[in-house]
């Protein structure tokens, strides 16, 4: 049964009417997901200014736990020292750290607020939940699968696909776990792209798995990118990296293959034959070595194709008669 996650991405944008990629909401409302900058602005002077805000929160407490005062300036520099506690929690937890390669995909009591690319020490929003995403080239082989070509053999086969994170939001927010979805889905398109194509022997127009692995290579990419489109992921290249027979018939075809170079070597085997009967007979009757009837060409003709084409050393007879009786 085909499911909807086989379809290629414009069968799947057609389901239902709605644009693939786009998740639905509790209300069944589809909701857009696109990937859309955070505010941020350089963290240093941020990690400064939640140094200065500890520092005079804790002169302040400190400040009204020694006063001889314990009325009102007592109180108000304890309720001020824990003002700025609070101050730089909340600023403390807007701060991020960025690697290069890596961004943070920022929520706000759960909701979507943007992606920090930028590299390095960075200020946000406050209370935000950040969520490290790669967006760094990743590879992986898909398992050996055991697939019927277009022609019912069964043959394994396996891919390598090179792949990264182009729209963080959709690989966060369209899918549960995107490194698995692209694993299954290069799986799916690997079954359709070796089904399309016979494992060798093509027909006028084909292309054979095995004898145009850069086309069938440049079809599965294409194949793996528009089904991974959905969670906003990007192929970079897919290549085979194995292809064989299955094992109950690899006998067999190696039999077929073997016999048809045997066959390709006994056809130039006869081709060069004739030729070399042909010029021996056309050079005889130049130099007028000898005088030959249609017989006797038949008969040397015949004695040559014998000892030329023959798989063994032929042995000489000697002939002391005549051909006529």
């Amino acid at each position: 049964m085909t499911t909807e996650q086989d379809l290629p991405r414009d069968a799947r944008e057609s389901v239902g009417g709605e644009p693939a990629g786009v998740p639905v909401g509790h209300d069944g409302v589809r909701v857009e997901v696109a990937e859309r900058n955070a505010w941020s602005v350089p963290g240093g002077p941020a990690v400064i200014g939640f140094l200065v805000l500890i520092a005079a929160a804790v002169w302040l407490i400190v400040l009204a736990a020694n006063t001889d005062d314990a009325g009102a300036n007592g109180a108000g520099f304890g309720i001020g020292g824990a003002l700025l506690v609070v101050v730089a929690a909340l600023l403390g937890t807007g701060i991020s750290v960025v690697s290069p390669g890596d961004t943070r995909v920022l929520q706000f009591f759960g909701r979507y607020v943007g992606t920090l690319r930028s590299a390095g020490l960075q200020l946000n929003l406050p209370l935000v939940v950040g969520r490290k995403v790669s967006v760094k080239v990743r590879n992986f082989e898909t398992n050996e699968l055991k697939v019927n070509d277009a022609d019912g053999n069964p043959v394994n086969i396996a891919a390598i696909i090179v792949w990264q994170v182009a729209d963080t939001a959709k690989a966060v927010f369209a899918v549960e776990d995107y490194p698995e979805f692209v694993r299954v889905q290069s799986e799916a398109a690997l079954r359709h792209v070796a089904s399309s194509h016979p494992y060798d022997n093509a027909g006028p127009g084909e292309e054979s798995l095995r004898g145009s692995t850069d086309v069938v290579a440049a079809e599965l990419a294409a194949e793996v990118a528009a089904r991974i489109a959905i969670a906003g992921l990007e192929v970079v290249e897919a290549r085979i990296s194995s292809l064989a027979y299955a094992p109950e018939i690899a006998h067999a075809m190696l039999q077929r293959q073997q016999a048809a170079a045997v066959i390709a070597a006994r056809e130039k085997i006869v081709e060069g034959a004739v030729s070399m009967v042909e010029g021996a007979l056309r050079q005889l009757e130049a130099d007028d070595v000898v005088a030959l009837d249609e017989e006797r060409k038949a008969a040397m003709v015949s004695n040559l194709l014998v000892v030329l084409c023959g798989s063994s050393q032929a042995t000489p007879v000697v002939n002391t008669g005549s051909l006529y009786t």
